[in-house]
């Protein structure tokens, strides 16, 4: 019974290792197939990021160079040579552009530079909203009050990462309005507001000294 029953054992182990091979030529291909997307796809990874890598070093190399040019001329020339497939980095490329074109009193060039950045639906919404404010800043001789004042509002909604700077602009408007009662109004809920900057807390301080406020209401 003894040799009986290891020869039974024997011829099942056969069979099995029989089963396995073939198996393994009918599905071993899949277990190939997945290691080497796997280490493809890792790869592919490494791959994307050094190509991201690069290109953001040699865009950074294109705006360093720019900006070092001596003539306002020659730096706007080189910033609008400089071409770049990223979204944001197309916006932080127009806004140094409008930067320059505003020190070379190009201010009709500057806004458009900046409204084109505002306007353009591939680009990120904090960037848009960062060349939407700077546009209006800079549209002081091009845009009506009313204008400037709605976009200013826009900014100032809540939640939006600009709305307290946008408050102290559109107190300024009230200001040039001669609404001195509405722009203190504004300047201290501005230095009410637990998110103000200690910057913005100086300017907004200084302005309701000068219109004759009085901080303690803040």
């Amino acid at each position: 019974m003894s040799n009986s029953d290891s020869f039974i054992d024997e011829v099942s182990q056969e069979v099995r290792r029989d089963r396995f091979y073939v198996g393994l030529r009918k599905y071993g291909w899949i277990a190939v197939l997945v290691v080497i997307l796997i280490v493809g796809g890792a790869a592919w990874r490494e791959y994307q990021k050094a190509q991201a890598a690069s290109a953001a070093q040699a865009f950074g190399d294109a705006v360093t160079a720019a900006l070092e040019e001596d003539e306002p001329a020659a730096r706007i020339a080189a910033l609008q040579a400089i071409d770049t497939p990223q979204p944001g980095a197309r916006a932080v490329l127009a806004m140094l552009l409008a930067a320059e074109q505003g020190s070379a009193q190009e201010d009709a060039a500057a806004t458009q530079t900046l409204e084109s950045v505002a306007t353009s639906n591939d680009v990120p919404l904090i960037y848009r909203q960062i060349a939407s404010f700077k546009a209006l800043v800079r549209g002081d001789g091009s845009l009506s009050v009313e204008q400037r004042r709605a976009g200013f509002q826009e900014l100032a909604s809540s939640g939006a990462p600009l709305r307290l700077l946008a408050e102290e602009q559109l107190a300024l408007l009230d200001i040039e309005a001669g609404d001195t009662g509405a722009a203190l109004e504004r300047l201290q809920a501005i230095l009410a507001d637990s998110e103000v900057s200690a910057g913005l807390r100086r300017r907004a301080s200084q302005l309701i000294v000068s219109l004759g406020g009085s901080l303690d209401a803040a």
